[in-house]
């Protein structure tokens, strides 16, 4: 395999549903996503018994990062975040983890303005070890066996080539490096999973989010040569606590709570996917 070089590569193709909400739509500026952090959340440490604040949302979005992070490994080496977004999952995992640098990668090209926005004092600050980059994860501008560990929040479920993104991931890692993806995908074994997905959430009827069971992003790992494949639900850390703060605004019925309806329902879950490169 090749090293990808940066300048010898086009702009990444934008599927047009990711186009318009990450950019002009602006996703992270929904109140929803409190505090700039795109993902649903994990909850396990909040107690949803009593009102939520804004607060124990952000404490959800940063505990995903953790969660994910915790498996990923990224302490002293080399990290690269797949669908960073604004960057603040970047900057937690700069903080918290102590990589020697980490890289984030967005195929947005006004999201990767707004995270070096969001991030222009670390960036000043520790320029060595932060970066941002423009690429899709089909096509990453990385080079070969560069990093010591790959992860990506919430954006798999874009992604539009599952296989082409794991075979990516085995180039960019080094012998070792390990893998983590949390996002959500339907049951396996669920009957018609896309076209009853597609009658309860709008983000699957419009084809933002693409219905895949998560057994295919567990084969496309091992057939790119990873092995100790693991994917484990974290629906009950997720599904309940992001219901709950969708209920601040949105009335049963409407389609964001149909998120845990599709769950209660066996359709969708949530999940955590590690493996190694060996």
């Amino acid at each position: 395999m090749s090293s990808a070089n940066p300048a010898e590569q086009p702009a990444p193709v934008v599927r047009p549903e990711v186009w318009e909400t990450y950019g002009p739509a602006d996703l992270s500026a929904v109140p929803v996503f409190a505090g700039g952090f795109i993902n649903f959340g994990y909850w396990r440490a909040v107690d949803l018994e009593r009102p939520l604040s804004q607060d124990d949302r952000i404490r959800s979005e940063q505990d995903l990062y953790r969660h994910v992070l915790d498996a990923a490994g990224p302490g002293g080496g080399r990290a690269v975040e797949i669908g960073c977004g604004l960057g603040l999952g970047c900057a937690l995992a700069l903080e918290e983890y102590g990589p020697a640098q980490i890289t984030g990668v967005d195929i947005h090209p006004q999201q990767l303005r707004r995270a070096r926005e969001a991030n222009s004092h670390l960036l000043e600050a520790e320029p060595d070890r932060l970066s941002f980059v423009l690429g899709a994860a089909e096509n990453l501008p990385l080079g070969d066996c560069a990093f010591d560990c790959l992860y990506s929040v919430e954006a798999a479920q874009h992604f539009p080539d599952l296989p082409a993104f794991a075979r990516e991931a085995a180039r960019v890692l080094r012998p070792g490096g390990r893998i983590a993806v949390t996002s959500f995908f339907s049951v396996d074994g669920a009957p018609a999973p896309a076209e009853r997905l597609a009658g309860l959430l709008d983000s699957f009827a419009s084809g933002l989010d693409i219905a895949r069971p998560v057994s295919r992003l567990g084969e496309a790992l091992a057939d790119a040569g990873f092995t100790d494949v693991r994917i484990t639900s974290i629906g009950p850390q997720v599904w309940p606590g992001w219901d709950r703060w969708l209920a601040r605004l949105w009335e049963p019925g409407t389609w964001p709570r149909n998120f845990l309806a599709a769950w209660e329902q066996q359709i969708l879950d949530y999940y955590l996917v590690t493996a190694t490169r060996p």
